[in-house]
């Protein structure tokens, strides 16, 4: 049994760096590294569950291909559940080219492929049913799936007494609270980035944001703050966390990997302060490598981690 299943995009990312211009058209830019990595939120987060000890499972959609074929077996080497990954015919599997800039930071061109055909139908309820956790990783990248269909889904899991919890991506469609907004009633946790619960909400502040968010029905809410830590409220309590200092290589799927160690803390126990402050220290580990969880570490030596190195 799986205790937390991740629902949401799989996409298979070609990480270059340092990209620091886009070449001129007809030009060649050479770079320092090129590498094939597993990507896609539900993905980035499975793994690092699975890196941390925590049985994980992950739903979602690849085409018939080989990026598909990868997915899968990246997936079960590390001993993440396959069995809700389903293969679409028709449509490729989502891919990402990632560059990224010398200081860490990345700029995306993504295809939706497969994630794009992701319906309710696809989610594999005997999983979600024996798990504690459904995480959706992928607000507004699963277009088929975002909405309606999304909130029968967390409703669904929380009747059955699974704790819900909803990640965002950036939305380049618009219309940010209004797709989001029929989940959020079901959602126990919401996880967005800074950024992106600005537009969800049009406020700028995270505590403003948070009163927001838990308005609309969110019982925890969580906001990635990137290199200024995270800020976690529920109705009984508020953190402001600073991060762990360490020498960023690629910032890929640090978001993602923040979740895992946040829903890490939560089936352990932990309070909601010490969960933020676990999730500060596996997304501040998964930046020192390349790839979205390469420097992701068990649960121990990221406790260990987070007990020797200084904050911001």
């Amino acid at each position: 049994m799986s205790e937390i299943v991740c629902l949401g995009i799989l996409v298979a990312d070609v990480v270059a760096k340092p990209v620091n211009h886009w070449p001129e058209e007809g030009r060649l830019v050479l770079v320092e590294q090129m590498e094939l990595h597993t990507g896609g939120c539900a993905v980035n987060t499975g793994i690092g569950l699975s890196r941390l000890g925590i049985e994980a499972a992950v739903i979602g959609k690849v085409g018939q291909d080989p990026f598909g074929d990868f997915m899968v077996a990246a997936l079960q080497r590390v001993g993440v559940g396959t069995d809700g990954v389903r293969r679409h015919p028709g449509r490729n599997t989502s891919a990402t080219m990632v560059c990224v800039s010398e200081t860490g930071e990345r700029s995306f061109i993504h295809y939706l492929g497969a994630n794009a055909e992701l319906v309710a139908e696809d989610v594999d309820f005997g999983l979600v049913e024996r798990a504690r956790v459904l995480h959706v990783g992928s607000a507004f990248l699963i277009p088929r799936l975002d909405g309606e269909p999304l909130a029968g889904v967390l409703r669904r899991a929380r009747e059955r007494g699974v704790t819900t919890c909803v990640d965002t991506a950036w939305n380049s469609r618009g219309g940010w609270m209004d797709i989001l907004a029929p989940a959020l009633p079901w959602a126990d946790y919401c996880v967005p980035s800074l950024e992106e619960a600005r537009m969800i909400t049009g406020e700028r502040e995270p505590d403003a944001i948070a009163r927001v968010l838990l308005a609309a029905g969110v019982k925890v809410v969580g906001i990635k703050m990137g290199d200024q830590g995270c800020y976690v409220r529920s109705a009984a309590e508020e953190h402001l966390l600073p991060p762990f200092r360490v020498d960023a290589v690629d910032a890929t799927g640090a978001g993602d990997c923040w979740v895992a160690g946040l829903l890490a803390g939560i089936v352990k126990g932990m309070g909601l302060r010490d969960s933020a402050r676990l999730a500060n220290a596996v997304g501040a580990m998964s930046v020192t490598a390349m790839g979205a969880t390469a420097g992701v570490r068990s649960l121990a030596e990221t406790l260990a981690f987070a007990a020797r190195t200084p904050t911001r």
